[in-house]
């Protein structure tokens, strides 16, 4: 690809004049219309999209009945908001979301706008649940952009200049696991739950503490993995000290990890959890599901919002589970991931600077670094490989605190072809872009 063209570069002069800057642009790319696993820029440009609008196109861009649920919907009830009249569209997700995703005998929904209001709606529970303000998070946790989740968000460079912060906040390390220590698993969970135990001694009271929040996979840190020992003990400890357990599955939901949710695969329930993302199809809509009696201990009044639960985005997201299921998304996500992870264990072993390979279905990543050293990260790779695929019509993104994974986000929907297609595309231009970088490197340290 010959790179941006006449119309986007004029959609670009636009949105420099009138949006404001602080609104991130990884790229100068446009997109005109998206089907499945692909977009279209307003050049007439193909990308294989492997970021997926940041994991929410799970189902594929505009899946059929996802539409036709929309175009039905809006033209029977835009909006009245469910604190004014109840409407069956808001019922019926609350009802499908309780089904599918347990919270032991008895759970509850509320529906929000976006992960970031799901974690911050989450919070309030806890807090009034408990009647405790303390709350604990993760280092390389990412849980939003507005004040208090952006407290609990980790990289510094989502927060700069935004502070002060929300009080009462406390961060520990995160149990990361890379795939040269699985056979430390145990090890590193014992090591981080004592850790946990202790900051309960020394820096907050367990007895303050409201609630832990929790991603199993990190999505903007790095898709590091939870080890499903970490994750039990945590749950053992929040029973022993009467500390909400809230599972952030805002990236890893509806069919990401093979699953509906990532907990399902450690066998563990928290007592909250919080979604977004691919759970509307396309459309803004979050969620906070629970057990019962925790989310009953809330006043009325204190949660919720104008558009929360919105009729059009309801149904949208009604339509994608119904399409989650119908296309048995669940077991394409594992196969899609086994190919993704056998593919980047290929690249590495041929490659000196990745550090690792890892995540959980179709939530997979590879890390680089300088000679595959963790300790030495390397961003800049990073971003020549993803500007590298832009320029031959692949789409990704970064994560990770200093930019230095690849994560894959592809819609688990995308025709296996466009999925296989990316991955040489990708493969290629690693291969070729670490060789000049070691190239590079060499001569540099010879003086030549």
């Amino acid at each position: 690809m010959s790179g941006i063209g006449s119309k986007g570069s004029d959609l670009i002069r636009r949105r420099e004049r009138v949006v404001c800057r602080g609104v991130g642009q990884l790229s100068n790319m446009t997109a005109a219309r998206a089907s499945g696993g692909t977009i279209t820029d307003l050049d007439g440009n193909t990308f294989i999209d492997f970021a997926g609008g940041i994991g929410v196109m799970n189902v594929g861009h505009c899946d059929p009945e996802v539409v036709a649920a929309i175009r039905d919907q809006a033209g029977a009830l835009l909006h009245t908001c469910i604190h004014v009249a109840t409407y069956e569209p808001y019922v019926a997700l609350c009802e499908k979301l309780v089904e599918i995703l347990p919270h032991g005998p008895n759970t509850k929904a509320m529906l929000t706008n976006s992960g970031a209001e799901a974690v911050e709606n989450a919070i309030k529970i806890a807090r009034q649940a408990t009647g405790r303000p303390a709350v604990i998070c993760f280092t390389g946790g990412f849980h939003g952009r507005t004040l208090l989740s952006t407290t609990l968000t980790s990289k510094v460079n989502y927060k700069i200049g935004c502070g002060p912060f929300a009080p009462e906040v406390y961060r520990l390390p995160y149990p990361v696991v890379r795939s040269g220590q699985q056979d430390d698993v145990v090890g590193i969970s014992k090591r981080e739950l004592a850790r946990l135990r202790l900051a309960l001694r020394d820096t907050v009271a367990a007895n303050c503490v409201a609630a832990i929040i929790i991603e199993l996979v990190q999505g903007e840190g790095g898709f590091f993995v939870a080890p499903p020992e970490y994750v039990r003990g945590l749950r053992d400890i929040c029973d022993e000290f009467g500390i909400v357990l809230i599972f952030d599955e805002v990236q890893t939901g509806f069919a990401r990890t093979s699953r509906w949710a990532a907990f399902e695969h450690y066998g563990v329930t928290p007592d909250l959890s919080t979604w977004a993302k691919s759970m509307g199809g396309g459309l803004p809509i979050s969620a906070v599901l629970g057990k019962s009696d925790i989310m009953d201990r809330v006043a009325p009044g204190t949660l919720g919002g104008t558009y929360g639960g919105n009729p059009v985005a309801c149904a949208a997201a009604l339509a994608t589970i119904r399409q989650i299921q119908s296309l048995d998304l669940n077991r394409r996500a594992e196969q899609s991931g086994q190919s993704i992870r056998s593919r980047f264990e290929s690249i590495a072993s041929r490659v000196t600077n990745v550090a690792d390979v890892r995540g959980l279905g179709a939530m997979v990543a590879i890390e680089f670094a300088e000679g595959g050293d963790p300790a030495k990260p390397d961003g800049a790779v990073v971003k020549h490989i993803i500007d590298d695929c832009r320029e031959r019509g692949l789409l990704l993104i970064a994560a990770g605190i200093d930019s230095n994974v690849i994560r894959i986000l592809a819609p688990i929907a995308i025709a296996d072809s466009d999925l296989q297609s990316g991955l040489d595309i990708l493969e290629e231009v690693i291969l070729a872009r670490c060789s000049q970088t070691a190239t590079a490197r060499a001569a540099a340290s010879t003086g030549a």
